[in-house]
């Protein structure tokens, strides 16, 4: 959480990290990367993110670093 909102989490093995609507289309191009479906319906801007997508500390730094922009990008709460 930053200034009470979601930031990056863990579900299971995947990291889910929340990119925003302007940066969705292009998280999910990345390897590894896709929709964020908890209700079985796609949420705009948060992905899924494979164990493989991160298991490098500059994967990880990377996903971190976008899901730490767009939390930065909003209003406190």
């Amino acid at each position: 959480m930053v200034h009470g909102h979601m930031c990056v989490g863990i579900s299971g093995s995947d990291l889910m990290v929340r990119v925003g609507a302007t940066g969705h289309a292009e998280a999910l191009a990345q390897p590894h990367a896709r929709p964020m479906d908890f209700t079985g319906r796609p949420m705009k801007g948060f992905v899924f993110v494979s164990p493989a997508g991160y298991e490098s500390d500059a994967a990880l730094q990377s996903w971190l670093d976008r899901g730490l922009r767009h939390a930065r990008s909003l209003p406190p709460k």
